[in-house]
């Protein structure tokens, strides 16, 4: 059923990887990136050279319409993948949350004027699972993160509120496009640059040394070829309007990421630590480090995700993630960003 597709953010970590499917399978890819000049031969080339026909990319940014009715125009389907997610803590949340709402609902308003038939929105599992105390916990679709929790951090908030104002819109505005979103989890695999993606900076700490020791945190994990065959299956499926699909597997804490990454990777891993983070520790150094008051909501707390749903629904599969683990980690190496 291949058509026309727009995928916001062609740059990404899952967007890349999507582009790469939705090309195999015969569609016709618009991209978005802030600056076509300095994307264009890179993704080009890492996408495996598409014809111009086949791939074309265009300057659009979440808080500005320059670009997106040339972009949408000709579009039967959006995937609208981008949104902002930092390296660090932000200044403040709304640096997050403005763009990743008003973003959303930009693309939905030009989707909607091009004609577009189904807008799938790349949510995220933390739009689901956050808003808890210390426990264990399994979550499915049904759920939302309460943004009022201590743990509910800029990030999350920025998901949360911007799925919530996608679905209002579209109840209100959206008429008969079809609206789904995929809500993936903690998303790594094999990165194909050095220029690697923030999920993916687990593993890099891990195989660096730069975690000695594994705090007692972990997150539902995903391989960002499994996610991105779920955004084509939410693309190409008919008859979704209004459904929500939770996408991740077991999961992990960071001791046992660690751990298959010296089963997996023997010496290469040899760096990785065998040892828990006190949580006494992990509240010592969030006093002097930004980084760690980030995570130390994290501490303490299984999140388990249900992701039955799509499954079921549309016949999704994930494979093992220890080799997700694995090829993480070897591609860190391969391309530089972890020395060993």
């Amino acid at each position: 059923m291949a058509g026309t597709v727009l995928v916001t953010g062609a740059t990404g970590y899952i967007a890349g990887e999507l582009i790469r499917q939705l090309l195999a399978k015969g569609w016709t890819v618009h991209g978005t990136v802030r600056n076509v000049a300095k994307s264009e031969s890179g993704l080009r080339a890492r996408l495996g050279n598409p014809t111009a026909e086949r791939f074309k990319l265009f300057e659009a940014e979440l808080m500005s319409d320059k670009g997106w009715a040339e972009a949408s125009d000709g579009c039967t389907h959006v995937a609208h993948v981008a949104s902002p997610i930092p390296a660090q803590a932000p200044k403040h949340e709304d640096d997050l949350i403005i763009p990743a709402r008003e973003g959303t609902l930009r693309a939905l308003r030009f989707a909607k004027a091009a004609g577009v038939t189904r807008f799938v929105q790349t949510s995220s599992t933390a739009a689901v699972v956050y808003g808890v105390d210390r426990g264990e916990y399994t979550f499915d679709e049904s759920r939302w993160t309460n943004i009022d929790h201590p743990d509910a951090y800029p990030y999350v908030k920025s998901k949360t509120l911007a799925e919530r104002a996608a679905r209002e819109w579209v109840a209100e505005e959206g008429g008969d496009m079809e609206f789904v979103s995929v809500n993936p989890g903690m998303v790594l695999g094999p990165v194909d640059s050095g220029d690697f993606s923030a999920s993916v900076e687990l593993v890099q700490q891990l195989l660096s040394g730069a975690m000695p020791m594994a705090p007692n945190l972990g997150f539902p994990i995903v391989d960002v070829r499994d996610i991105a065959a779920l955004h084509v299956l939410a693309l190409e499926t008919p008859g979704l309007p209004g459904e929500r699909f939770l996408g991740a597997g077991p999961f992990l804490s960071a001791l046992e990421v660690a751990a298959i990454l010296r089963a997996r990777l023997g010496d290469k891993a040899r760096k990785a630590p065998t040892r828990p983070m006190p949580d006494w520790v992990v509240n010592i150094l969030a006093l002097f480090n930004a980084e760690v008051r980030g995570i130390k909501t994290e501490i303490g707390k299984v999140r388990h995700v249900n992701a039955g749903h799509a499954k079921e629904r549309l016949g999704w599969t994930m494979r093992p993630v220890e080799d997700t683990i694995a090829e993480c980690g070897e591609s860190l190496i391969a391309h530089g960003v972890v020395k060993v």
